[in-house]
C-alpha cells in the first residue's frame, strides 16, 4: 500500500486526508462506504419484499385505520379483489402499480427543497442510495436556508416537490401567511423527532410556570414546533402570546442564538437539540413524543398543479421516497444512515450528534445517557386527522379567522381524499378512515369534534 503521508519528505506536501488515499475526507469516506452498505441491504429479495409490503401496508392502513373495518372490507371481497379495487383508486398512484409499474415520465428533471434536519431524512438519503435514479428520475436536492425561502421557491414554481412543515400546505393551500395556492401533503417524512432545549444557566427552571419572560425559538410560524411549543406553556397555565416571546429563527441557526443568549430555549428539529448538548450550551428538556407520541413533523408534498401535470412523475417520487421511508424505519439501518446523511451537502453535522439522535441513545444535556428508541422514527402516513389536529390550533391562537371546515381543508390537503372520491365513483362501499384520534399531553383528541375540542381550552388568543 502506498504511503499517503510522509512528513519528512521536503517535495511532498503533508496530505490530511482519508487514509484511503483518495481526495476525500475520512468522513466522506465513511459516508460512501455506508451508502454501499445500505444499498447491498436494499437490493436484498427480503429487502425488496419488505419494501413493497410496506408500500402497501402504509396506503391499506391509511384507508383502514381500524382492523376491524379492514377485516371485514377483506372477508367480503378477498384479497386479490381488494387489492385490484384500492389499487385502481389511490391518488399516490396505485399500490402495487405505484410499487411496480413505472408508466412514461412527464418530467424526469426535478428540483426538490430541503432543510438541513433529520426530519427531511427519506428525502435526503434517497438521493445517495440511488432510489430516485431507480425510478428514472434525475434529482437534484437542494439545501435550503429557511422555510419562508421553501415556501417562496414553491410558489415560484424554483422547486417540483418540497420537504415541508405538515402546516405549511394547510396554510399556504388557505391563503394564510402567503398567496393561496392549493398543496398536498403526500408522505409524513417524519414523526417524534423533536424536542425543547434550554440554555444551560436554566437548570434550576425545569416548571414551566417559571418561564415568563423567557424567549424561545421556533423554526416558522405553520410548524408543529410552534403548535407544540403553544400547547405544552398553555397546558401549564402560561399564554404563549403574552407570558413568553416566540421567535422565528431558521435551525441551522438555532444553537448560535442559544450560545449567545439571544434565546433561552427552543423548541426545534435534530439535530440541533442533540448538537446544543454536545457544544454544551445546553440541555434536552424534553422530546416532544412525551407530549404527543407519534405527533407528525415534516413532509413531503407538492403544488396540486404538479401532481395532475404530471401523475406519473408523481408517482415516481413517491415511490422513491416511500423506499427511503422504509429503509429509515428499521432500526439496525440508523447508524449507517447516520453516516450517509453527515456530509456537507446534506446536514453537515458530527456523525455522533446525527447516531445520538437516530438511534435514540443520547446524551441529555443533564448528565444521563436516554436509551428512547423511537426518539425519531419515519411513519409516512398522513392521517387527515392530524390535520384537523393541526386547524385546530391554528385557529386557537389566531392564524385562522372565522369558520373552518376541517374536513374538507383536511382532506384537500392530505392525500387521502381522491381514493374515497374515486371509490364512490366504482359504486364501492367507502370506508370509515383516516381520522384516528390522538392523546396529547393526556387528553384526547377527537377529530369528529374540532369546535368542541376548541372550545376546551382555557387560554387561546383573544377573537
Amino acid at each position: 500500500m502506498p504511503q499517503h503521508f510522509s512528513p519528512y519528505e521536503a517535495d511532498r506536501p503533508l496530505m490530511m486526508r482519508c487514509s484511503c488515499g483518495r481526495d476525500h475526507t475520512a468522513a466522506e469516506h465513511q459516508a460512501e462506504d455506508a451508502v454501499q452498505q445500505l444499498k447491498a441491504r436494499s437490493l436484498t429479495a427480503d429487502f425488496e419484499a419488505y419494501s413493497r409490503e410496506f408500500v402497501e401496508a402504509s396506503l391499506v392502513k391509511a384507508l383502514f385505520p381500524h382492523d376491524a373495518v379492514r377485516r371485514r372490507f377483506l372477508r367480503a371481497v378477498g384479497k386479490s379483489t381488494a387489492v385490484a379495487a384500492i389499487g385502481s383508486v389511490l391518488p399516490i398512484a396505485s399500490l402495487q402499480a405505484m410499487a411496480q409499474d413505472k408508466a412514461p415520465l412527464e418530467k424526469k428533471d426535478l428540483k426538490i427543497g430541503f432543510i438541513p434536519i433529520t426530519c427531511a431524512t427519506p428525502l435526503i438519503m434517497a438521493h445517495p442510495m440511488g432510489f430516485y435514479k431507480q425510478q428514472g428520475l434525475n434529482v437534484d436536492v437542494v439545501k435550503t436556508a429557511g422555510w419562508a425561502l421553501i415556501r417562496d421557491k414553491m410558489l415560484n414554481k424554483e422547486y417540483d416537490a418540497t420537504h415541508f412543515l405538515s402546516p405549511m400546505p394547510l396554510a399556504i393551500s388557505m391563503g394564510v401567511g402567503s398567496n393561496q395556492v392549493p398543496m398536498n401533503v403526500a408522505t409524513i417524512q417524519n414523526t417524534n423527532g423533536q424536542a425543547i432545549t434550554l440554555a444551560n444557566k436554566h437548570k434550576d427552571k425545569r416548571d414551566p410556570k417559571q418561564w415568563k419572560g423567557f424567549k424561545f425559538a421556533v423554526p416558522f410560524e405553520f410548524s408543529m414546533h410552534n403548535l407544540l411549543l403553544r400547547y405544552y406553556v398553555a397546558e401549564h397555565g402560561l399564554n404563549p402570546d403574552t407570558d413568553i416571546q416566540i421567535r422565528v429563527v431558521p435551525p441551522p441557526e438555532m444553537v448560535a442564538n442559544l450560545r449567545a443568549g439571544n434565546i433561552d430555549g427552543f423548541l426545534g428539529p435534530d439535530p440541533f437539540n442533540q448538537r446544543a448538548v454536545y457544544e454544551e450550551v445546553g440541555f434536552i428538556h424534553l422530546l416532544t413524543k412525551d407530549l404527543w407520541n407519534g405527533h407528525p413533523c415534516c413532509a413531503f408534498g407538492t403544488s396540486t398543479a404538479f401532481i395532475q401535470q404530471n401523475p406519473n412523475t408523481f408517482a415516481a417520487l413517491c415511490r422513491a421516497v416511500l423506499t427511503a421511508s422504509a429503509m429509515a424505519r428499521k432500526p439496525e439501518n440508523r447508524a449507517l444512515i447516520a453516516k450517509v446523511i453527515a456530509p456537507s451537502q446534506y446536514l453537515n453535522q458530527p456523525e455522533t450528534v446525527l447516531t445520538q439522535v437516530l438511534t435514540g441513545k443520547f446524551a441529555d444535556g443533564l448528565g444521563k445517557i436516554q436509551n428512547v428508541p423511537d426518539r425519531a422514527d419515519f411513519d409516512p402516513i398522513p392521517w387527515q386527522s392530524m390535520a384537523v389536529w393541526m386547524l385546530t390550533q391554528m385557529k386557537r391562537w389566531g392564524y385562522v379567522k372565522g369558520d373552518v371546515n376541517y374536513r374538507q381543508i383536511a382532506e384537500k390537503v392530505f392525500l387521502l381524499t381522491d381514493a374515497k372520491k374515486r371509490m364512490k365513483e366504482l359504486g364501492q362501499k367507502v370506508p370509515d378512515g383516516a381520522y384516528p384520534s390522538f392523546t396529547i399531553m393526556g387528553k384526547v383528541f377527537d377529530p369528529a369534534k374540532p369546535d368542541a375540542y376548541l372550545k376546551s381550552f382555557p387560554i387561546a388568543a383573544r377573537a
